[in-house]
């Protein structure tokens, strides 16, 4: 039997010079984490843009 999964995606703005407060990732990402979520991916499309988590979890 194959495997099922659920996705998650979640933005992490950029604070006001633009940069990702590396504390907030941290805290997304333990929050998730303790939820069943694992990391896959993260996304920087462009400057001043938020990021982007990608989450995964097995059904």
């Amino acid at each position: 039997m194959s495997k099922r999964w659920s996705y998650l995606t979640v933005e992490v703005k950029p604070n006001w010079t633009g940069s990702i407060d590396t504390e907030e990732v941290q805290t997304v990402l333990n929050r998730h984490g303790q939820l069943g979520w694992e990391l896959i991916n993260i996304v920087f499309a462009a400057p001043m843009t938020p990021a982007v988590l990608l989450f995964k979890k097995e059904l």
